[in-house]
């Protein structure tokens, strides 16, 4: 039985698990250490319990600590339950009938989005995004909401060369310049927007969701009507308030910081 004297020792060791999924490789235990302003006494304990859990493996030739195969089963177990399809579809629901406008939570999977969920009005619209549809990544809005927040090696690792800029209306960055100039203004702006660039007559508003560690790791679109013969340049910033609520509400619900 887990008592209030044994919380702040839940959270340290939280802290640990989360400071070793982030790094790409094994820690040692002098990082976590420093890193969480722990005492090394400390520090050795909670890995100590965390190793015989399971929950970290201890490397003995690098004096290093890597996650163990319970994080693994743990991490599994979320995506079997898809969380985040089961938290975001009540929120895009509601929504979608609040704007009239189809919402979609989406991810990224690669270079590319993966739509995941779709709500749809009381008078729904016609759409090419739908339930297992995957675009490249910087042509929908919700994907440049995403592209926006990560760092820019690893946008340049997605889109290594022009052949990665693949069109489908003739719309959108063409090249990994272009796409970095709109990923910086929409970063500012608080919000991505596409008009046309995946289904001529449609555009779409789209935010990002944000996990505890302020990484983008999905985003909330609406999706509707609109004709422009060219870039017309629109952010629809009134929609775009309320795309922004609903994937603060995502991100509070998922425990992230935006």
């Amino acid at each position: 039985m887990v008592t209030s004297s044994d919380v702040p020792a839940l959270r340290r060791g939280l802290a640990v698990l989360r400071l070793i999924a982030g790094r790409p490789g094994p820690v040692s235990a002098a990082t976590v250490a420093r890193e969480l302003g722990l005492p090394r006494s400390t520090t050795y304990h909670l890995l100590a319990e965390l190793a015989e859990a399971g929950f970290v493996t201890h490397l003995p030739e690098e004096q290093r600590y890597g996650l163990g195969v319970t994080a693994f089963e743990v991490g599994s177990a979320y995506l079997r339950q898809d969380p985040l399809e089961r938290l975001a579809r009540p929120l895009l629901r509601r929504f979608a009938d609040r704007v009239g406008h189809t919402g979609h939570l989406g991810v990224l999977h690669g270079a590319e989005t993966l739509y995941v969920v779709r709500e749809q009005p009381s008078h729904p619209q016609s759409l090419v995004t739908s339930v297992g549809v995957r675009l490249p990544a910087h042509l929908p809005a919700s994907g440049r909401a995403m592209l926006a927040h990560l760092p820019p090696a690893q946008v340049r690792a997605l889109f290594p060369s022009k052949d990665s800029f693949v069109t489908r209306t003739d719309r959108g960055p063409r090249d990994l310049p272009s796409l970095r100039r709109v990923l910086t203004a929409e970063r500012r702006q608080g919000w991505a927007v596409e008009d046309g660039y995946v289904t001529p007559g449609f555009a779409s508003v789209a935010a990002p969701i944000f996990d505890h560690g302020g990484r983008p790791i999905a985003a909330i679109s609406a999706t509707f009507r609109h004709e422009c013969a060219s870039e017309c340049g629109e952010t629809w910033p009134e929609l775009a308030v309320e795309v922004r609520k609903v994937a603060a509400g995502m991100t509070t619900r998922v425990g992230g910081r935006g």
